[in-house]
Order: structure tokens, then C-alpha cells, then sequence
């Protein structure tokens, strides 16, 4: 019988990127430069959502509950051989609801009533995109990739991944207190073990709120 010539080879170890996150003042900076430009309603969802650009840029507008103030996640964009098209989310926990801070409602009203003002001639199927470009295409990642590396360098915060904003909003979230069962809920992962596997750096956050809290539930 042949034996596989794999058996008790040790693989390398998986070589995973390092986790790059803004701090509240960079976050503070970028926001007030990305204000004046035509971005602010895309990169504040962004830092505060968790969302993949891949989820975010295939938003509709029927997937944003105005009264809940929420974001419903059902599907991604990527690039095909034809071009691009819609397909399923990651995997199932990453179909979720995300809520949304006032200020970034408030952005994203403003952008679909500028939209709404420019709504004729979009091309069909397209013009239900949150995001899109001035010709009412959908907007291509390394678009958004350039302005935000853009917007960076004009607020004076170092260059970070695009990918990174996802996990600026779990380390901001965190540091606000924000428990990690809600953390998982929100950036969509696979089991709250694998959210507290990948950001033990801010854990210690969690725990200095929660034990602030409880001191003043007990002492006033």
C-alpha cells in the first residue's frame, strides 16, 4: 500500500496580517476632512458599521431602516468574468442587522436626497446602490481605496487597509464598552470565540468599563 509522503509533515504556521485599527483621534481627523468631501456618508458607515467594503458597497437603499436606524446585510459585490454582480454574504451569520449611529443616518439622508435630485438616466438595476459613482455606476473598491488613502493623507493620519475601517469600528465599539456577544453580533462572525480570539488586544477595555459600571451601579 502507497503512503502518502504528507504524513507527519508540520505545516507552516498560517501567516495572518497584522490588525491595524485608527484611534479615536485619528477617527476624529479623517471624519472632519472626509465631512467636506463627497465621501462622508460612505467612510462614516464604514468606521463605524464593521461592514466589508465588499457588504457596504452592495447596499440598497431598501436595506436601510429609517425608523429602526439599521442596515439590513444580505449580500456582498465582487467582480466576475462579466464584470461584477451580487452574491450571498460570507456565510450565514454574516446576513445581520446592524444599527447606525445618528450622524451617519443623517449622511446617509443627505446622500440619497442628492441622488434623488439626480435619479434620472441611472442605469437599471444600478441606481438602488447606496454608493455609486458620478455616472451612476456602482463604485469600484480601488476607487474607494484611492480616495480614502486620499482622505488620509489630507487629515494627517497615517495610511491604513480600507479593511482596516472594519475592525476601527470593533476596537471603537469596545472601548465605549460595548460587550463582546454584540461586538460578534455586529461585524458578523462565525462564533463570539473566533471575535474573542481575534481581538484580545482590546479586551482589557471591555473589562475596565464593565468593572466602572458595576462600581457605579453599587456606590452611586
Amino acid at each position: 500500500m502507497a503512503e502518502d509522503p504528507c504524513v507527519g509533515v508540520d505545516l507552516p504556521p498560517l501567516q495572518r496580517r497584522e490588525m491595524e485599527a485608527l484611534s479615536v483621534d485619528e477617527c476624529k481627523r479623517f471624519l472632519a476632512v472626509a465631512r467636506e468631501s463627497k465621501w462622508f456618508a460612505l467612510f462614516a458607515l464604514a468606521l463605524t458599521s464593521g461592514m466589508r467594503p465588499s457588504e457596504f458597497l452592495a447596499l440598497k437603499w431598501t436595506d436601510i431602516e429609517w425608523q429602526r436606524g439599521t442596515a439590513s446585510i444580505r449580500r456582498t459585490i465582487q467582480v466576475s468574468p462579466s464584470g461584477w454582480q451580487f452574491y450571498d454574504t460570507k456565510r450565514k451569520r454574516s446576513r445581520r442587522i446592524v444599527k447606525l449611529q445618528g450622524f451617519v443616518l443623517n449622511a446617509l439622508d443627505n446622500l440619497r436626497n442628492g441622488q434623488l435630485q439626480a435619479k434620472e438616466g441611472d442605469p437599471e438595476g444600478v441606481h438602488d446602490l447606496l454608493f455609486r459613482s458620478s455616472s451612476g455606476m456602482r463604485l469600484k473598491q480601488r476607487t474607494v481605496k484611492r480616495e480614502f488613502r486620499r482622505l488620509l493623507a489630507a487629515a494627517g493620519v497615517r495610511a491604513i487597509r480600507l479593511y482596516s475601517l472594519r475592525h476601527t469600528a470593533a476596537t471603537l465599539a469596545a472601548a465605549a464598552g460595548v460587550s463582546v456577544k454584540v461586538i460578534s453580533n455586529q461585524l458578523g462572525h462565525a462564533s463570539i470565540l473566533f471575535t474573542l480570539e481575534r481581538y484580545t488586544h482590546v479586551l482589557p477595555c471591555i473589562q475596565d468599563e464593565a468593572a466602572a459600571r458595576v462600581e457605579r451601579m453599587l456606590t452611586g
